[in-house]
């Protein structure tokens, strides 16, 4: 299997293969990565030299690439989410299977051909790595698993964008523009962009430019209001929350959100206590583990029983504002007075 760097690598030297397998939760990565081999393949006409096969096609896969791709050289065929490489239920499609069996085949005994004549393309959201088709794919090509990228994976593209535009940026403000802005590369390098503009060629920034100017997301501002509360601060745990309702923020989605946050704060707190593994009592994805430290912080700040308290009550609003009896604004904001005056 390659590395997403060393896919990128081979891309950018202009190497174009005939199969791949590009498959995974990091969806950003991936889809840059087939829009390259797609610049790289030139130009493509639907229907001539480029098909599209998916799950309601998939059968017609072998007739595509026996089909000439008349006027041009090779043909560009995507299989995207065709089923043919997820991991079989115990229930098995006796129908799917003589299929994959159909298509390992040919692509064993024609390797070469295809070769000559097909650039073929599997894109999945998931792949089974025992299964025939994977390793076959594997032999003859490139398998390449988009996995979420880690924190430092994550400021090593940031810092590239930056330094692309001769802007300047630390690493604890990066690690900052990261916590605020989440992990999802799409909405990272829409930030950055926003940024770097503001900057300037030659310019730096700063934490108060991502104050100012990022898009925080909502589990980023939810991490702010847990610090005033925390710190019994009570006049800025009240103002996160307004500014999340005048941002337009469902009131319901802070009051969710506020509920998750806090039932992590109780699992770390658990987890600390009878000294369990904290990355996995949270579930936490390999690009959120830089979360850690902030979770045990804010942990802290808290008594097992007050975050019992503040989850109960939370659930009681909830409740009570189901059934008509609680203005569900005034309702968080009473939670917030509450755990601040304690």
């Amino acid at each position: 299997m390659l590395s997403i760097e060393n896919l990128e690598k081979k891309k950018k030297n202009g190497e174009l293969r005939s199969f791949y397998l590009l498959y995974g939760e990091e969806l950003f990565l991936l889809e840059s990565s087939l829009k390259k081999i797609r610049n790289l393949f030139g130009e493509a006409i639907k229907g001539i030299n480029y098909i599209n096969i998916d799950e309601t096609n998939c059968n017609e896969l072998i007739a595509n690439i026996e089909t000439p791709s008349f006027g041009y050289e090779r043909k560009l065929i995507i299989a995207r989410n065709t089923g043919l490489l997820k991991k079989e239920g115990k229930r098995k499609n006796a129908e799917l299977a003589q299929l994959k069996a159909k298509i390992v085949t040919y692509l064993k005994e024609n390797s070469n051909l295809v070769k000559d004549s097909v650039v073929l393309v599997f894109v999945e959201e998931e792949a089974d790595a025992k299964q025939e088709l994977y390793t076959t794919i594997e032999q003859l090509g490139v398998v390449c698993k988009f996995d979420y990228q880690k924190p430092i994976q994550i400021e090593k593209r940031m810092k590239a964008i930056c330094n692309a535009y001769k802007v300047q940026i630390e690493e604890a403000t990066m690690r900052y523009f990261i916590e605020c802005c989440g992990t999802n590369m799409q909405d990272l390098i829409n930030e950055i962009r926003k940024l770097i503009e503001y900057a300037g060629e030659g310019g730096k920034i700063h934490k108060e430019d991502i104050d100012q100017l990022a898009t925080k997301k909502l589990e980023s501002v939810i991490f702010d209001l847990t610090d005033s509360l925390g710190k019994k601060e009570i006049a800025k745990a009240l103002q996160v929350l307004q500014n999340l309702i005048y941002a337009k923020e469902p009131i319901q989605k802070i009051l969710i959100t506020l509920y998750n946050h806090f039932k992590k704060l109780y699992l770390v707190k658990l987890s600390l206590k009878y000294k369990k593994d904290i990355i996995s009592s949270l579930n936490l994805k390999p690009n959120q583990t830089f979360l850690v430290n902030k979770y045990k912080t804010q942990a802290n700040y808290f008594a097992e029983k007050e975050l019992q308290g503040i989850l109960q009550d939370l659930r009681d609003l909830d409740y009570e504002y189901k059934n008509g009896l609680m203005d569900l604004q005034l309702g968080l904001e009473t939670i917030l007075c509450k755990y601040c005056s304690k």
